[in-house]
């Protein structure tokens, strides 16, 4: 089981030395890119049922045995982290074919695109995998290159001014994230997570205090967590689809990955869990009235993004063994759904030409397919039953109500408010470009749309250009795993109890990786 570990790691960064090789020889970059997502995919399968039966793998790098040489740690949560985005990557990624075919490879050309694709896929299962701080900012890093690469492809004004915030911002959050791990070495003498986890409750509380300040606010500025998230709906729409798609399902979540691992490792008597709620409910509400003001579907999708990372900081906040089982059911459901939502704004922009809801209509007679595909996810990320988002919903609802107090109440009913308003601004959307009439466009009700704010570098214009069944069948395949969430939310469930159990438990995690006792 340990050699399938560094694996998940080794095959993508291979592939994309392969795909460079390839440079001039598209149909190859494909096959090897396509080739590479799937060995992953079945790796990480399984290491899932591996992991689940038998524990946590560890694997020492070199043969170098911690904290001297670098550790890689695949116990349940990142087993499910693993397979998870490595369906959603090689989903875009096929999508991403499927409009490469059609375009002649004029929005992500196959040279560029497929190793950086490959080097950002390698830095997040690196960051999951990693069993010290040092190599999980080694796979921000690499995520952080890649993404740069990716935002500014086809080299527009638009896209290189978003390039330029988000690589600033990103840049600015690993420094803390670099400072961070230089503070916490200087006061443990060490890196590894498993060594932290039982050194920093040794230390003086005020020490604590800010080590762990440091290390959340780095977090959560690749998280987006209100207030650090005022760069993500300016920089994600702009990319072309299939990279929008992965920024928006998988990058964010790595943040939450991270919070959520340290939080429960290194801090485990939850001493952050005030600041946190007050932030959970602020990213909820804020991120949803940013949503409600969008006339342009993936600025909207964008707010909506952000305010649905707040559920996720509401399970960590909450910090109980049923509040994290549910935070991480609700990261699978929403890496899922936003990532096949922003697929669907794909096909929505090159069929309608546009993604303005003031130039869109009657698009359920021209895509009636796409029409379906973004109906049900939407309901979905609403929280309609019987979907996954209301199951998930539920059983944060449900953790929130079995630790009581106030301010959990006030979050609850923010949740609950967030999660219809969700509803709502989609709703509006679905029926202004879909449910109305292509003759109504020009002569519907100004009053609507004038109180909406449309993508500030939209220049007005309408496009439209053909979509491939390539396109649109990776856009279905990806709403049918949503789907299958719902149908096997039990076992699904289940798994993530298993995780939580886990991680709320340090001694685990430190067992498998010194089975002997620490040193």
């Amino acid at each position: 089981m340990n050699v399938l570990v560094p694996l998940v790691v080794a095959i993508p960064l291979l592939g994309a030395a392969l795909a460079i090789a390839l440079g001039r020889r598209s149909r190859y970059q494909v096959a090897v890119s396509v080739l590479t997502l799937s060995a992953v995919v079945v790796i990480s399968s399984i290491l899932l049922v591996l992991v689940d039966q038998h524990g946590p793998a560890v694997v020492n790098v070199g043969g170098w045995q911690p904290p001297f040489g670098i550790v890689l740690v695949v116990d349940r949560l990142s087993a499910i982290m693993l397979l998870v985005s490595a369906l959603m990557l090689l989903g875009v990624l096929l999508f991403a074919v499927g409009q490469g075919i059609v375009d002649s490879n004029r929005e992500t050309p196959v040279s560029i695109f497929h190793p950086t694709y490959l080097v950002l896929s390698a830095g997040l299962f690196n960051a999951f995998i990693a069993g010290d701080l040092f190599n999980m900012y080694v796979g921000f890093e690499m995520l952080l290159s890649a993404s740069y690469v990716l935002l500014t492809l086809g080299g527009t004004g638009a896209r290189i001014r978003a390039g330029v915030t988000y690589i600033v911002v990103s840049l600015i959050s690993s420094i803390l994230f670099l400072s961070a791990i230089a503070l916490i070495y200087g006061a443990t003498g060490t890196v590894t997570l498993a060594l932290l986890a039982e050194r920093i409750p040794q230390l003086p509380g005020d020490v604590q205090l800010i080590l762990g300040l440091m290390l959340l606010i780095a977090f959560s500025v690749k998280a987006a967590v209100f207030p650090l998230s005022f760069w993500l709906p300016d920089s994600y729409p702009t990319a072309p689809a299939p990279v929008t798609a992965v920024f928006a399902g998988l990058l964010t979540k790595v943040g939450v990955y991270a919070i959520l691992r340290t939080q429960t490792l290194l801090f485990p008597d939850n001493q952050f869990s005030l600041p946190l709620m007050i932030v959970a409910l602020l990213t909820m509400v804020i991120g949803i009235f940013g949503a409600l003001a969008q006339a342009d579907i993936k600025r909207l999708l964008s707010f909506t993004l952000v305010s649905h990372i707040g559920y996720m900081i509401f399970g960590i906040a909450l910090g109980t063994e049923a509040a994290i089982a549910a935070t991480i059911f609700y990261v699978v459901h929403h890496i899922m759904i936003q990532t096949t939502l922003f697929l669907c704004a794909g096909l929505i922009e090159r069929i309608g030409g546009t993604t303005s809801l003031a130039r869109l209509g009657g698009m359920l007679k021209a895509a009636p397919l796409v029409a379906v595909l973004f109906f049900i996810g939407a309901l979905n990320l609403g929280g309609i039953p019987p979907f996954s988002g209301f199951l998930g919903k539920v059983a944060l609802f449900d953790a929130g109500v079995q630790v009581g107090g106030a301010l959990s109440y006030v979050l609850l009913a923010g949740g609950a408010a967030t999660s219809l308003l969700t509803l709502y601004a989609l709703a509006r959307a679905w029926n202004m470009a879909f449910w109305r009439p292509r003759r109504d466009v020009e002569n519907y009700d100004s009053a609507v749309l004038d109180a909406l704010q449309d993508d500030p570098h939209d220049e007005g214009t309408v496009t439209t250009k053909t979509t491939s069944a390539l396109m649109t069948a990776a856009t279905a395949t990806m709403l049918a795993l949503t789907v299958s969430l719902t149908i096997f939310a039990g076992p699904a469930f289940d798994l993530a109890t298993r995780a939580a159990a886990n991680i709320s438990d340090p001694s685990v995690y430190i067992d498998a990786v010194f089975p002997g006792g620490t040193p």
